[in-house]
């Protein structure tokens, strides 16, 4: 098999297959025998029909045909291999020479267009230069851990005064569109600023007290009627605040491995530490992607972007609201973004040798899936059955090959000093390493 391909441009290539007919006779007798042990005609048993009789009832064209399905997809990848090329979407095939009645042992020319990835030069990224917010732990900060953890222990406490911010309130709700009442509930907890239920309802209900109601209009965000306007009314059955424990040694006991609440304050000291630290790693990521990007011309497939986009408004079918000439604009932009991300750390991921370990798939595993709310097997069951976990190795192998740039990057605050990361960015482990599937879409029959 001979193949040679033509860049048409930076992100689509023309392959041309050239098959010789004795390279192409296996997939012909492996077609004969398949349609031997289908066919059924009196006087032959299954599986023995000669290819004569075969072609009388279903004729050349069509055992050529299914030769060719069943070898193309192998011919195919070979020449992917072969010219070392990336497909991002399904080729376009055409078959320009093919045996025929009149010429049986015809070779087989094939001519596949395909959307690949495009090849960048990578700039020379070591001691890139990125300047995030100076990271101090205020007072401010250590009390607010420390009540945040008092929090956790907190009791509420039923109080007779108007709903203010943060207090928990029990509510009846009764929605209506028009006369017609299209939703109700009684006894829901809600806390005051939380905005997790309807648009509206916090300025309703703060200033209210047990017994007292409001009325307010809002858009209905779930069920059959969702994005429709409705009028509802609401009613404060219940007010309560948040009763903190005392920070005291006692507290401390209970709520920690500590004896005494100055021991417990300095740990929670160390962790306002540590947030911080990762807040200076999450902002120089995002800048070193950010310079990277400014640095590297990466061509865009105009195909790949639509595709992406169709599938993305196809998810929200349901939402007509948002398929706004903005909104689809926000959409391509971001997924021109995510597209060239992907590119240009898959080129350095390649360059550093980046492979990716059991261990680390297992960390995403359980990182995402509590981001879902799911079970990590069941979450790792529906990447694999959805077949997916070569995208979930793809992830894990651009993250680190972003870590080992921002390794390598300048970062100072804002105050001029430098910055140490090194806690922040996880080492490389030398455990079983897990190979990496392409992204691509690679079946060509």
């Amino acid at each position: 098999m001979k193949t040679a391909v033509e860049k048409l441009n930076p992100t689509l290539a023309k392959i041309q297959v050239d098959v010789p007919f004795e390279e192409f006779k296996p997939f012909l007798s492996k077609t004969y025998k398949e349609l031997a042990e289908q066919i059924q005609m009196p006087g032959f048993r299954k599986g023995k029909i000669p290819n004569q009789l075969i072609e009388q009832r279903v004729g050349f064209d069509f055992v050529v045909e299914n030769a060719l399905n069943e070898g193309l997809n192998g011919f195919y990848q070979q020449a992917l291999t072969e010219n070392e090329l990336t497909p991002l979407a399904q080729p376009e095939v055409e078959v320009q020479q093919k045996p025929e009645e009149n010429a049986r042992e015809a070779d087989v020319s094939v001519s596949i267009q395909v959307v690949v990835r495009p090849e960048v030069e990578l700039p020379d990224y070591s001691g890139l230069k990125v300047e995030v917010d100076a990271a101090e732990v205020t007072a401010e900060d250590e009390q607010k851990a420390l009540d945040e953890l008092r929090g956790r222990f907190g009791t509420l406490k039923a109080v007779d005064r108007p709903a203010a911010e943060d207090d928990f309130v029990t509510l009846d709700l009764n929605a209506m569109i028009g006369d017609e009442e299209v939703d109700a509930a009684n006894d829901l907890s809600y806390q005051v600023g939380a905005g997790t239920m309807l648009d509206g309802l916090d300025e309703a209900i703060t200033g209210l007290s047990a017994d007292e109601d409001a009325t307010f209009e809002t858009t209905l965000a779930g069920g059959e009627h969702s994005g429709e306007a409705a009028t509802v009314k609401v009613r404060v059955t219940a007010v309560k605040e948040r009763e903190l424990p005392e920070a005291d040694d006692e507290f401390a006991q209970m709520a920690s491995e500590f004896d005494t609440i100055e021991e417990l304050k300095e740990d929670l000291k160390k962790q306002a530490a540590q947030g911080k630290v990762v807040e200076q790693g999450n902002a120089a990521r995002d800048k070193v992607l950010e310079r990277l990007l400014e640095l590297v011309e990466v061509p865009v497939p105009e195909k790949v972007i639509e595709d992406q986009m169709e599938q993305h408004f196809k998810q929200e079918n349901s939402e007509q609201d948002h398929d706004t000439e903005e909104h689809r604009a926000e959409v391509r932009e971001n997924t021109e973004r995510a597209f060239r991300n992907e590119v240009v750390l898959d080129a350095i991921a390649d360059k550093e040798e980046v492979g990716v370990e059991q261990s680390e798939l297992i960390d995403y595993i359980i990182s995402m899936s509590s981001q879902y709310g799911m079970d990590p097997n069941q979450f790792a069951q529906m990447l694999d059955s959805s077949g997916q976990a070569g995208m979930m190795v793809g992830e894990v192998r651009r993250s680190k090959a972003l870590a080992s740039v921002l390794e390598k990057a300048e970062v100072v605050d804002t105050e001029g000093n430098s910055v140490d990361l090194s806690s922040y960015i996880k080492p490389q482990g030398d455990g079983e390493t897990v190979e990496a599937e392409k992204d691509s879409e690679a079946d060509a029959s």
